[in-house]
């Protein structure tokens, strides 16, 4: 009996109405369209500068192979060198902003970036990172210099994954810090990242 009056009740119940509906989820927000790599924003992983290049760039590779990787000079006009035949700098077009190329004698030998800090390290470090972070991050591997023109706390931080710092087989990064202890730019490569102005 007592089984028949809960029936009854249940259906009774659900002649009256249907139960309340369950509260909608929240709409979830659009997701953001893409946008051209800007400084502060992270770029692709499989473009990271690193003492073998940056992306499709590998040290080693001719002036015509760079520029089938990432396009000719994006700035013709501009000096890289003064004697480009021997040695010249250029963003190719395709090329994150303040990403240089240095070729010597027809072949790419290091990579540097300046005023960009999208582009990161394979050790997730950029442009505007402390010195401290980087000397963390390297521990005993990173050898320090004094600035060449400027007074400490600028210097230069320096890891190689070869011992030999001056065959063309050598490869590290270089980072310049800044007055302000941050780095203001990181160079990738062979013996070039030692150079201080430029191609010089």
């Amino acid at each position: 009996m007592n089984r028949l009056v809960a029936s009854a009740a249940v259906l009774s119940l659900g002649a009256c109405g249907a139960p309340p509906a369950e509260p909608e989820a929240p709409a979830r927000p659009p997701e953001p369209a893409s946008a051209p790599t800007l400084p502060g924003t992270p770029v692709s992983a499989a473009n990271k500068l690193t003492a073998q290049g940056y992306g499709p760039l590998r040290i080693g590779m001719t002036h015509a192979e760079v520029e089938a990787a990432l396009g000719p000079d994006a700035n013709p006009e501009a000096v890289g060198g003064p004697d480009s035949a021997s040695c010249d700098m250029f963003r190719p077009e395709r090329a994150p902003e303040g990403l240089l190329a240095m070729v010597e004698n027809g072949v790419l030998t290091s990579v540097w970036v300046r005023r960009n800090a999208a582009v990161e390290t394979d050790r997730a470090l950029n442009v505007g990172d402390t010195a401290a972070e980087v000397k963390r991050v390297y521990g005993a591997a990173a050898e320090v210099m004094s600035h060449k023109y400027a007074d400490a706390p600028s210097e230069y931080i320096t890891v190689w994954s070869t011992t030999d710092h001056q065959s063309a087989a050598a490869r590290g990064l270089k980072y310049e810090i800044g007055q302000d202890g941050r780095v203001q730019s990181i160079a990738g490569g062979g013996p070039s990242i030692q150079y201080v102005e430029g191609c010089a």
